[in-house]
């Protein structure tokens, strides 16, 4: 998959943070990479002898590793006014988040983003609970802070056991919107950590069309809305028809919004810096399918890495991996990265 945007930087793993994982004593550059076929099949079964892998056009002697890590699984939400249809297409999806990607002895955190970062439930394996964080998820602020997002995520992650595969899967636009937190640090802190990063992304001029005609109960968060009246004299739903929510739609936004459009395209830095992946949605069933195809890549994808040979710090050094003697399969991963000693 062609990205626009080349990387500002992608991932060096040292091994003295993860060694339960990647069991070494020397920095490894770690290469989660998928291959398909022309028809866009996964392709099971390679071994190292299979395939090829370039640091700068230099082929390198690779280690696979076979093992199935549990994965922490971060789920970061946008929140801001323009968001209100995603969110309620959000409810029911926990289990695609437990179930599909987390998998079994995975867990998984939900944060919500917007003025503000808020952590609504921390690690868990459970099902309801993640359900529930995401019920509970409601419209606030104006402003969209991405990369103080995946700041505290990557803090989350920070504390996981060294042995997990770490993946923060963000539902949002691709462009920030005033986070405190600065670019080079968040991918210092990413490069460092080892973590994937997949995007889920969505127009906000299109997704108020996607949803049908709100009452007053339809407003509040989903766990808090009354389905059925629990008692013969209990208050059932409120069913005043509220206007469509259009959002910020306003001119003033509009400009704001083509303004941004210069800024970086954060889902295209990041996923392709840490070898995951831009989806986009509109309806909810593609949001759900979006979620499934991430899901199903971290679990079909071969974890490669190898000894880098050193170099000026800073320096950029370009990943390609090919599969030998088969160039018509296409292979991802992610682009490079940055020499850090």
């Amino acid at each position: 998959m062609a990205f626009p945007v080349r990387p500002a930087v992608a991932i060096l793993l040292f091994a003295s943070s993860a060694s339960a994982q990647f069991r070494s004593t020397v920095p490894l550059v770690v290469a989660p990479t998928t291959v398909t076929d022309s028809n866009g099949r996964y392709v099971d079964g390679l071994t190292t002898g299979d395939l090829l892998l370039f640091d700068n056009n230099v082929p390198q002697p690779i280690q696979m590793d076979w093992m199935t890590y549990p994965i922490s699984l971060v789920v970061a939400v946008q929140t801001s006014a323009n968001s209100g249809a995603v969110i309620d297409k959000l409810g029911s999806s926990g289990i695609l988040f437990t179930e599909l990607l987390a998998a079994d002895a995975g867990e998984t955190a939900v944060i919500s983003f917007s003025d503000e970062v808020r952590v609504h439930q921390d690690f868990t394996a459970s099902p309801d609970a993640v359900s529930h964080a995401l019920r509970m998820l409601r419209k606030e602020g104006e402003n969209a802070h991405m990369l103080d997002a995946l700041h505290q995520a990557l803090l989350m992650l920070a504390g996981r056991p060294p042995s997990h595969r770490r993946i923060i899967l963000m539902i949002a636009e691709r462009h920030d919107r005033s986070s405190v937190t600065k670019l080079p640090a968040v991918v210092e802190q990413v490069q460092r950590l080892n973590a994937a990063v997949y995007w889920i992304t969505y127009s906000p001029f299109l997704q108020p069309f996607t949803v049908k005609p709100k009452t007053a109960e339809g407003l509040k968060p989903e766990d808090e809305r009354i389905k059925h009246p629990t008692c013969f004299t209990c208050p059932g739903p409120d069913d005043t028809p509220v206007p469509p929510d259009l959002g910020p739609g306003n001119l003033v936004y509009a400009l704001g919004e083509l303004v941004r459009l210069h800024q970086p395209d954060l889902a295209a830095l990041f996923t392709a810096t840490t070898g995951g992946r831009t989806l986009s949605f509109l309806k909810k069933n593609a949001l759900e399918q979006a979620i499934q195809l991430v899901g199903e890549e971290v679990h079909r994808q071969y974890i490669l890495s190898f000894q880098p040979k050193g170099g000026q710090p800073g320096q950029f050094h370009s990943i390609r991996v090919a599969v030998r003697g088969q160039p018509a399969l296409k292979v991802k991963t992610r682009q490079g990265y940055w020499s850090l000693e």
